[in-house]
């Protein structure tokens, strides 16, 4: 009989971490403060006691050299696991992400790859300034060479990051901060994985998909069981990974309904919402009954939090982007 534990996000990150660390020698944690502190969120939280500073490390605050150091690292065969106190704070890093971290495989044709996984808590919702709360993963899903990946639960969280530190090829991994402690899940004290790049279907509906990811999840959940009292059956795919889409099941939801509506935090201008809907207009045009929507933030800096709550896509928003699909 398998063993679990009650844990929510951030711990079951942790619970990763610590799995990977005593199953492979190889890998390493490090970036500020993940050390004695435990990181910001905690999510490294004794780690450093029972690996030592050899294996999770503490660095200067310098993204740019957290990420360069982590690319040499893994270039040298070893799996680096840098985290990025929040991902608003990427950008001084962004240089060695896509002149490096990305292009390893195709620079060397193939004779290298580099196994390091990008941690960085991401998305609004926890009253926190601007750079603390952006949601900019599609910065990331453009750049090729880069995979992305966005958990939603705790049981994803620990198996797609074992997947992810366990690639060959780099991932940026996104968690949202939001749900790091909402809710709690049982999740197995043994080592697995959840696939990347594979969605997993959250609800099954017939008459409309609704596409979301990471934390606005819960309330595209929570407004498909409210429009099922008023008869509206909706199909919630939650992606998992942004980059590469599983555009195999994002296809088999929409052709199966006819309708869908994407639900995201990040703006609405070149946002994920607009691949997915050229994926479908690409591959599945002659099944459309309706526009596609997409519920998303809005196209502006992100807010103070007195205006937080206006801009996340709420489940009265989600309700309102699904009853115009299916009314049209």
């Amino acid at each position: 009989m398998t063993e679990t534990q009650n844990l929510t996000l951030v711990q079951a990150v942790r619970d990763g971490l610590h799995t990977e660390l005593r199953e492979d020698d190889d890998v390493v944690v490090m970036g500020q403060d993940v050390g004695k502190n435990g990181g910001v969120f905690r999510a490294t939280e004794g780690l450093f006691d029972e690996f030592g500073g050899d294996r999770v490390i503490d660095t200067p605050l310098a993204e740019s050299g957290i990420v360069g150091t982590a690319v040499g690292m893994a270039a040298m065969g070893m799996r680096p696991v840098p985290e990025i106190q929040f991902s608003g704070f990427m950008y001084p890093g962004f240089d060695q992400i896509v002149s490096h971290m990305s292009r390893f495989r195709t620079r060397s044709r193939g004779r290298f790859t580099l196994p390091m996984t990008l941690r960085a808590p991401y998305g609004g919702g926890i009253r926190a300034p601007e750079h603390h709360s952006e949601s900019k993963e599609a910065f990331y899903a453009h750049e090729a060479g880069l995979k992305v990946v966005i958990p939603s639960t705790p049981y994803d969280a620990k198996g797609l990051l074992a997947a992810s530190i366990r690639d060959p090829d780099p991932v940026v991994f996104l968690e949202p901060k939001l749900i790091y402690r909402a809710f709690r899940e049982e999740v197995p004290d043994e080592p697995y994985t959840v696939p990347i790049g594979e969605a997993a279907t959250r609800r099954e509906g017939d008459d409309v998909a609704v596409f979301t990811y990471g934390a606005m999840t819960r309330p595209t959940l929570e407004a498909a069981e409210t429009l099922s009292e008023e008869g509206i059956e909706c199909e919630v795919v939650d992606l998992r990974t942004v980059s590469p889409l599983d555009r195999e099941a994002i296809v088999e939801a929409f052709e199966k309904t006819g309708r869908a509506v994407v639900v995201h935090e990040a703006p609405k201008t070149g946002g994920l919402g607009g691949e997915i809907t050229a994926i479908l207009q690409e591959e599945a045009l002659l099944y459309q009954e309706a526009p596609v929507g997409r519920v998303t933030g809005f196209d502006v800096p992100y807010p103070l939090y007195a205006l937080e709550d206006y801009y996340l896509p709420s489940a009265a928003r989600v309700e309102e982007g699904i009853l115009e699909a299916v009314e049209f």
